[in-house]
């Protein structure tokens, strides 16, 4: 089965103990501490790999714990390092946090390799802590806590082209037809259960990749029917083809079906209804209208193309009018961003699990009339997040509340309208 979800629990690894003793050599009764710090402990990396198309290995696993660090040792003799444990998963795969939802890191483009959660550091040994009037310290620093989460993953496929449409409209036999894709075809509804890619190649011009989205019916938005369970495959397409039987073989108006499947896109995520589309008049060999009927073609040019959407007639079946379309959605395709879509991180585990060992201050200059925030995990908060952004800007609150630097303003009497500076940047404070 097509396994394009998951949920798994992840840990990184615990840092081992710093150890505590003393040098015991014969002729030395009373030797320093000799106490060996303990090792780090393993990361949990994401990894992209070219040879995995769907998420199946973790439907069957769910937990994933990297290596501890070992204990440090007496004679100075530092504890191994735990193993970092990779996931690979296929280019396209967008994990997120599970409870909140948030992309955590989309593995797609050049990022190949993610480090999700690193492992704990290892405690130092009580040979660190040995001076002038503590020459015999009996105590080690422990290593650090492992960290956790819960993870919700998704693929979704990379093609430039999406093909969208109602079950049993030829779907399959236009992929198969313009592409090096082989999906299974059968005359009932539903045949493709799984999204295809296929690559197109184009003679003088550049080639693009389409992806065939199982079919679409009404209320899939709303999780009815089987086409909800792929409609997160048409989030990184830049075009969409809409295959409509124009013949009508099913009894189905195209018009009318080009309608209902925008508003299933509209409702499921409304940019993507906002792309450049085209439709396919497909099984124009099978349309035999009687005379004084309506041409079911010229009925959806006089539909649509009044809106900015063309419409080819095809038959995916003989190939007819199919070198025409291709050669539109080139077109198209060129007079787009060509930068595929990636999904922004919005989730930073980092500032969940902050590194106790890097300090801050929060001081009040007297003056400049200025509360003032320094020190490197202030710093660092500030490289990896876009104040000019809603997002950016209420998660950099998030992580002044998070590590108690909100606490320790109010502490130093800061009110309503003063100045704090981090760093160069100025905020007046409210509550």
């Amino acid at each position: 089965m097509f396994a394009d979800r998951a949920r798994i629990y992840v840990r990184s690894g615990k840092g081992g103990d710093g150890h505590v003793s003393f040098r015991r050599e014969k002729y030395v009764p009373n030797g320093g501490p000799d106490g060996g710090d303990g090792g780090n402990g393993g990361s949990i990396i994401l990894e992209v790999d070219d040879g995995l198309n769907t998420l199946t290995d973790y439907r069957h696993v769910r937990k994933y714990h990297a290596e501890d660090g070992e204990n440090g040792s007496k004679r100075n003799c530092r504890g191994k390092n735990g193993a970092d444990l990779i996931l690979k998963v296929p280019e396209g795969t967008v994990v997120k946090e599970a409870e909140s939802g948030k992309v955590i890191a989309d593995m797609s483009g050049e990022n190949r390799r993610f480090v999700l959660l690193p492992g704990g550091h290892g405690g130092n040994g009580n040979q660190h802590y040995a001076t002038s009037t503590m020459q015999a310290p009996k105590y080690a620093q422990p290593g650090q806590p492992a960290k956790e989460l819960e993870l919700f993953m998704e693929l979704k496929v990379i093609a430039d082209v999406g093909l969208v449409g109602f079950p049993n409209v030829g779907k399959s036999t236009f992929l198969t037809q313009v592409s090096n894709a082989r999906p299974k075809i059968a005359n009932y509804h539903f045949t493709t259960l799984n999204p295809h890619l296929g690559v197109v190649d184009l003679p003088d011009a550049k080639g693009f990749v389409i992806a065939d989205i199982p079919g679409l019916i009404e209320g899939a938005s709303e999780g009815i029917g089987l086409g909800f369970e792929f409609l997160r495959h048409i989030e990184r397409t830049r075009v969409i083809i809409h295959i409509v039987d124009a013949a009508g073989t099913e009894g189905r108006d195209p018009v009318s079906d080009i309608y209902a499947i925008n508003r299933e896109l509209e409702t499921y995520n409304p940019d993507i209804a906002k792309r450049p589309q085209v439709i396919a008049a497909n099984k124009t060999d099978m349309i035999f209208p009687a005379p004084g009927e309506e041409d079911s073609v010229q009925r959806l040019k006089d539909e649509f193309e009044p809106k900015g959407i063309q419409v080819f007639p095809v038959s995916a079946i003989s190939g007819k009018g199919v070198k025409e379309l291709l050669y539109h959605v080139r077109n198209m395709l060129d007079h787009t961003d060509g930068k595929p879509v990636i999904f922004e991180q919005e989730f930073f585990p980092e500032f969940m699990f902050p590194d106790t060992n890097e300090p801050y201050t929060v001081i009040y200059d007297e003056q400049a009339d200025e509360y003032v925030v320094e020190g490197p995990r202030i710093e660092k908060m500030l490289g990896y997040t876009n104040l000019e952004s809603e997002k950016g800007f209420t998660f950099f609150q998030k992580f002044l509340k998070l590590n108690g630097i909100l606490d320790q303003l109010e502490e130093l009497g800061i009110e309503e309208g003063d100045t704090v500076r981090m760093y160069g940047l100025s905020f007046d404070y409210y509550k």
